[in-house]
């Protein structure tokens, strides 16, 4: 009995040693990590470039607009033929005192018509949605050939005037060589993320200009980085053509005249062409 006794006078004193180091342990104040402070990072701030607008011309408003250039002194224009509308898929000269387009070619009925573009002599158009497109004489303006492509759409098109650049409506450019062989693509970005709905483009000094599809943006792109690097907001100049002519659609063409350094800018259904000065 003793030695039991005494056993078990050890374990109980064995375990109060043990539960006074637990309430010992457990009275320490635990050091909690520091909270790491993260700033937040810093919004990017795309320039907004401005911009004075200068002369106007008329333009057709039955012209659905996909593609504007300045070409030898001359303005051209395609046009687009949305279904089940009286808009013709046409490309042709603009009377800037009439408006009207002095048509060269017209599209079959089952084509609808995009951008065009003028290189090494040569005119290129593309289609919506059939990945074909046709080459006219940059003189004549005769039908010379045709192409097609495996972008599932085309939209708009210009040149740095080595290759062709053109526009699908999603956040990629497709650069083409003059047999309209791709070589390379460009992903655009905004503040790090992909810009979508890229329509009717330009080439100004060294930068891409693209209009936003349905929006009265057109925003600068670095050529090399795909980077946007500036944005001219058309919001105003968009209110005063519906507020002139409501049926006037979403603004879409912008020309270079390097010659002249002028800029004309346009849309679908609108009645009128805007000169427009800005720093590029």
């Amino acid at each position: 009995m003793e030695t039991m006794n005494s056993t078990k006078i050890k374990a109980i004193l064995l375990i109060l040693s043990f539960s006074f180091l637990l309430v010992d342990c457990s009275s320490e104040k635990k050091e909690e990590p520091a909270t790491k402070v993260v700033d937040a990072e810093p919004k990017v701030k795309i320039p907004e470039i401005s911009y004075t607008l200068g002369q106007t011309f008329p333009h057709d408003s039955t012209s659905f607009t996909e593609g504007l250039l300045f070409h030898d002194n001359e303005l051209l224009e395609s046009t687009g033929s949305p279904q089940g509308s009286n808009f013709k898929s046409v490309f042709g000269i603009v009377d800037t005192k009439t408006g009207k387009i002095n048509v060269k070619a017209a599209l079959d009925t089952s084509f609808f018509g995009e951008g065009i573009v003028v290189l090494k002599n040569k005119l290129y158009q593309v289609t919506y949605e059939d990945q074909v497109g046709f080459i006219y004489d940059a003189k004549t303006y005769r039908k010379i050939g045709q192409f097609n492509y495996t972008n599932k759409q085309g939209w708009g098109m210009t040149t740095d005037g080595k290759e062709i650049i053109m526009s699908d409506g999603t956040e990629v450019l497709t650069f083409f060589d003059s047999d309209f062989k791709p070589t390379r693509t460009l992903t655009v970005k905004e503040a790090g993320y992909a810009k979508e709905n890229l329509n009717e483009l330009e080439f100004i000094n060294g930068f891409i200009y693209a209009n936003i599809w349905l929006t009265s943006d057109v925003v600068k792109i670095d050529p090399k980085s795909g980077e946007v690097v500036g944005r001219l907001n058309f919001t105003p100049v968009s209110y005063e053509v519906k507020n002139f002519h409501p049926y006037a659609l979403e603004m879409n063409g912008i020309a270079y005249d390097a010659a002249n350094d002028k800029i004309y800018l346009t849309g679908k259904a609108w009645p009128k062409i805007y000169e427009v000065k800005f720093s590029h």
